[in-house]
């Protein structure tokens, strides 16, 4: 019986559905909502010199692969081997997005790795800054690594929307719903994190991007 409910949950499929039926729903909300975006701009302008690395928490992810600028190019987005994980990656895709599976026991160093590979080509990368299982609006070291590694812009993203709700999960993930206004923002990391830092530098750059995320959440915060 457990081999058997194993296999239902590593199959294309179990990934695929939840994925089709959410994406399908998304797609709904940001058609029927009234958006307004910031920073779009100056992430195109970006977007046209080279690839960059976006860093979300946990809460706002739902919306990225929507709100993504697709004529910059695609976004990766790197999920691990959970049911959850592959879910995610398949949404991704339904959006016309990538995706690539890590374990999640394989090192910081090497996933920057894998999608080090992946920026060369081109690609733009999307992380979460506080997952997969958080704690919540505690930054990981996985984004600031990566930042090193690739040597390439940073922005941080947020949505709010007039009809949105907070999931009962751990990052209390917010959930639009159709018919309503809609801000989301994209904002750029001033810092340029070098190969190397030490400890303090490290707790520095970790304070400093977690003031932009939130800085992000509250500049796409719905106040009337």
């Amino acid at each position: 019986m457990k081999t058997l409910r194993r296999r239902i949950e590593q199959s294309a499929f179990a990934a695929w559905l939840p994925a089709f039926i959410i994406g399908c729903y998304l797609r709904v909300v940001d058609r029927t909502t009234r958006w307004q975006g910031e920073g779009v701009a100056a992430l195109q302008q970006d977007l046209a010199r080279g690839p960059v690395l976006l860093v979300v928490w946990h809460q706002h992810l739902l919306m990225v692969p929507a709100h993504w600028p697709g004529a910059g190019g695609p976004l990766i987005s790197i999920h691990d081997t959970s049911p959850i994980g592959r879910a995610a990656g398949a949404l991704y895709r339904h959006f016309g997005q990538r995706s690539m599976q890590i374990d999640r026991r394989s090192s910081n160093l090497r996933a920057a790795r894998a999608v080090l590979r992946q920026t060369r080509a081109g690609i733009s990368a999307g992380i979460t800054g506080d997952g997969p299982n958080g704690p919540a609006f505690v930054l990981k070291d996985a984004p600031l690594d990566w930042a090193s590694a690739m040597g390439c812009p940073v922005y941080t993203y947020a949505f709010a929307h007039s009809r949105q709700r907070a999931l009962a999960t751990w990052d209390s993930m917010v959930l639009p719903r159709p018919f309503g206004r809609g801000r989301f923002v994209f904002r750029r990391w001033s810092e340029a994190p070098a190969r190397r830092t030490d400890a303090t530098e490290q707790e520095r750059l970790r304070a400093s991007l977690v003031n932009l995320l939130n800085e992000t959440a509250n500049a796409a915060a719905m106040t009337d």
